[in-house]
């Protein structure tokens, strides 16, 4: 009976850490689930990953931060649809390669900046985002006489400094909601496949100017999103005019 008795006095004493272990659980896990992340999420400042339309409207965009093989097939296949995309540019290759920025320009075809030198921007200091971003736009400017109103993220990395500063700067930062990832070297096929089994209204998608098999694959891709309806412009076409609001997923939603 005593036994019993010291048994039930030491797992009363035991309780006390265990309830509290297990209700801070319960509260990290409340905070952190992603329905309440989402709520809470909402006073972050994000960069717009798609845009909510009333009409089916999407936007392809081009990476370009290393090489330069396919830049003109993709303006080319571009041109051949009548299509018109958004190329974000880092500073370093418009140095290398002017004449493509150049021809860019002179299709038609949006330029937008992607830093100047492709660092990781959540790293920064204020002054350090704002030359990076002037810099790559100076460099743009120059070249094409148009003022450069997107910025993307190296890396899809941001913080909430990094979107204020940029949003100060009067750019507004674009992300991406349909991801390509032609950089992995997917095939042509996947590649289509990706985009087509993720696209909707207000879609911003993902390519990089320099993807092994995007060539191949950007035919299909448009003519599919033709035959669906959609109209393929520029991001900053995509974009809503006047008062809106980022929501919590980053979808650009009237105000």
């Amino acid at each position: 009976m005593n036994n019993c008795k010291s048994m039930l006095t030491r797992h009363r004493r035991l309780l006390g850490p265990i309830a509290l272990a297990l209700a801070v659980a319960a509260i990290f896990w409340v905070v952190n689930s992603p329905a309440i992340v989402g709520v809470s999420a909402s006073a972050r400042q994000l960069p717009i990953y798609s845009v909510q339309r009333d009409n089916k409207a999407v936007s392809l965009t081009f990476d370009a931060a290393w090489g330069n093989e396919y830049t003109q097939t993709l303006i080319d296949t571009l041109n051949k649809y009548g299509v018109k995309a958004t190329f974000f540019l880092v500073g370093q290759w418009v140095d290398k390669y002017p004449e493509s920025v150049k021809a860019l320009a002179d299709a038609g075809m949006e330029i937008g900046n992607h830093s100047d030198t492709h660092p990781h921007m959540a790293k920064l200091s204020e002054k350090q985002i704002i030359d990076e971003a002037s810099l790559c736009s100076g460099k743009i400017e120059s070249i094409t006489g148009q003022e450069v109103k997107l910025f993307r993220c190296p890396y899809g990395e941001y913080d909430d400094e990094v979107i204020d500063t940029l949003r100060n700067m009067g750019l507004y930062p674009i992300q991406w909601d349909v991801d390509s990832l032609d950089w992995k070297d997917l095939s042509a096929s996947e590649i289509t496949q990706r985009i087509t089994s993720r696209v909707t209204d207000g879609s911003i998608i993902l390519f990089h100017n320099a993807g092994l098999n995007t060539p191949e694959a950007l035919p299909g891709i448009i003519e599919y999103l033709l035959s669906e309806g959609y109209a393929i412009v520029p991001v900053s076409e995509l974009l809503l005019q006047g008062e809106y609001d980022v929501d919590n997923t980053g979808r650009m939603c009237p105000a």
